[in-house]
């Protein structure tokens, strides 16, 4: 039996098919009073090998809904074909699309206008001197555009701490690696 929450997602993912798009409600800014973590979304992608049986080489990432579904190819710096997009460029549009989502809520919510803002990711997979194996690293650009300078630096601030990425870059992530029987 489907869930008050299953229902509303159901509603959500109906209604962003069938009508125009909106940005998010400012109400996910207000702040979480529980004492565990409460799982608001959650998704699935799967990586397969593909042809070289490797998922970063051939592989192909695939989500349980069926709205992504992407060929990875290794990049030509890597010794690569390329031809494909890589896990650095879906890790970089995922944590700009992040921040940029929730640098315009914050902004909404202070009724400032950021038209035309954009977050500009960078991610450099490279060697780690601490322990010779790999590592990444990531710069976040902010270009907002016709905004006071000092607004715009409180409002890249009030982001940071806000946006998850920015607080799993910053501060880690849970992670649990198992198996699958």
């Amino acid at each position: 039996m489907p869930t008050q929450k299953d229902t509303a997602t159901d509603s959500a993912a109906e209604a962003a098919q069938s009508g125009p798009l909106h940005p998010p409600p400012i109400a996910l800014l207000d702040k979480y009073k529980g004492q565990e973590f409460e799982s608001i979304y959650s998704t699935v992608v799967t990586v397969s090998g593909g042809e070289a049986e490797h998922g970063r080489a051939s592989g192909v990432a695939r989500s349980d809904d069926g709205n992504l579904n992407v060929q990875l190819r290794l990049p030509t710096a890597l010794g690569g074909g390329g031809g494909g997009t890589n896990p650095e460029q879906l890790f970089a549009a995922a944590y700009a699309a992040c921040f940029h989502g929730a640098l315009n809520l914050l902004a909404a919510k202070r009724k400032i206008p950021v038209h035309d803002a954009n977050v500009q990711m960078s991610v450099v997979f490279g060697r780690d001197p601490v322990d010779g194996l790999f590592m990444l690293t990531a710069d976040v650009r902010i270009h907002l555009p016709d905004v006071e300078k000092s607004v715009a630096e409180e409002l890249v601030r009030s982001t940071e701490r806000f946006c998850p990425y920015e607080k799993m870059a910053r501060n880690g992530i849970t992670s649990i690696v198992a198996l699958a029987s």
